[in-house]
């Protein structure tokens, strides 16, 4: 006898979201994107109301983030997010190199030569940010570009230190760069690191990500600073 039932739907799963990390995320980008300003003491309650939430998951986010070290918490008062200095920006970039640009030699070797459509359009997303001053997706589709690649090599370590050195690092007078336009050279950097990659070409890859960093630097400072 055929079974007359219609085929059951295929099965979706949705990852829940809960209002603590909402809340994160949502303050990772206002820290990184300078949108809150370092030094400055701030209440839990006060960003609760900002988002629409109770104080609790905005605490607990808070907490998150003080583990991570973006931000400072002040007893019975609040957090604040620490004073960045030149010093501090070239360190954390300076590691970064150190860790990054090796490794794309390792993501060259993984591929094999093989297609990375998914980072190709993520390299487009970031240009096409960049072009229209988006600052908020261009640091998301930047940083799922930056870790997705480390991701491929499935050293969890690696991922998490550039995740906090990424996190460490505040973006400084971003506004006028994108105005100006300087930060589609960026965009199109990650461009050009896709090409080497699908190429096989491991030398020019890693020597591409340590100038792009270096560009980098610059943009996260606020000032133009050419890649080498």
């Amino acid at each position: 006898m055929t079974d007359s039932r219609p085929a059951a739907a295929p099965t979706t799963r949705l990852r829940s979201v809960s209002l603590r990390e909402q809340a994160r995320e949502e303050l990772r980008a206002r820290i990184t994107l300078g949108q809150i300003e370092p030094g400055k003491v701030r209440s839990v309650i006060s960003i609760a109301e900002e988002l629409g939430v109770s104080i609790t998951p905005v605490r607990e986010a808070v907490m998150d983030l003080a583990n991570q070290g973006m931000v400072e918490v002040i007893r019975n008062r609040g957090f604040r997010v620490p004073q960045l200095s030149e010093h501090d920006l070239d360190e954390i970039f300076r590691i970064r190199t150190l860790l990054e640009a090796p490794a794309m030699a390792d993501v060259v070797r993984v591929l094999g030569g093989a297609r990375v459509p998914e980072f190709r359009r993520l390299a487009e997303e970031i240009t096409s940010a960049a072009r229209k001053g988006d600052l908020a997706a261009f640091l998301d589709k930047d940083r799922q570009f930056h870790l997705g690649l480390l991701e491929l090599l499935g050293n969890g370590r690696l991922v998490a230190m550039v995740a906090q050195l990424r996190d460490q690092a505040r973006m400084r007078g971003l506004q006028k760069l994108a105005d100006q336009g300087e930060l589609t050279q960026s965009g199109e950097e990650h461009i050009t690191l896709i090409d080497a990659i699908e190429a096989g070409q491991a030398e020019l890859a890693v020597e591409l990500m340590r100038d792009h960093l270096a560009h980098s630097r610059g943009i996260w400072a606020g000032h133009a600073e050419p890649a080498s």
